[in-house]
């Protein structure tokens, strides 16, 4: 046994949505041995705004002053977002970094995997249908094709009843996941 293995990495993606925070809830809760021995990093991703708005509601061009106050009250509520997370994991005993990024989260999240050599990603969804998901996009389904590592998408579906898939397949209901994951070995320092 080598006694001086590095670290894992372990990212959490969030955005403001409750099913991100559960994620990073459930992660701690049922993963948080390893975690805790883990680096583990919170990550958002401020999406690019489309400003169209902006120009209906000023009549013309908006002002760069008006474009600049929207710009920074979004990094605002990301940095909020990403310190309320920190706290929950402080809370845990868990030490986190926190990163955020602006543009399109399902590309910043698989860049930030490839940058950070990470190692498994943790990420909510939204349970969005086959319709939505064809409209709006799945940044859980974009990462679970993308991402250079394994990728835990936690999926609520009721209040009491939680599917999980990894790496795009299911392989646990509930608190069986952490369970699974351990036989896996990812976090198992040898």
């Amino acid at each position: 046994m080598e006694e001086n293995k590095m670290e894992k990495k372990v990212m959490v993606a969030i955005d403001e949505s409750e099913c991100s925070h559960w994620a990073l809830q459930w992660a701690l809760e049922n993963l948080g041995h390893a975690i805790s021995a883990s680096q583990l990093f919170i990550f958002n991703a401020q999406p690019l705004h489309n400003f169209a708005y902006l120009s209906a509601s000023t009549y013309g061009a908006p002002p760069v002053d008006l474009i600049n106050t929207v710009q920074e009250n979004q990094k605002r509520l990301a940095l909020a977002l990403l310190e309320k997370a920190k706290g929950i994991c402080a809370n845990r005993g868990v030490d986190a970094e926190t990163m955020t990024e602006v543009g399109d989260p399902k590309e910043k999240i698989c860049e930030a995997v490839e940058k950070l050599n990470i190692e498994l990603l943790i990420l909510g969804s939204h349970g969005r249908g086959a319709i939505q998901r064809a409209f709006l996009g799945s940044v859980s389904n974009h990462c679970v094709h993308n991402a250079k590592c394994p990728v835990l998408v936690a999926i609520t579906l009721k209040v009491t009843t939680t599917e999980f898939h990894f790496v795009g397949q299911t392989i646990a209901f509930g608190d069986e996941l952490g369970e699974h994951v351990r036989k896996l070995g990812l976090f198992v320092n040898q």
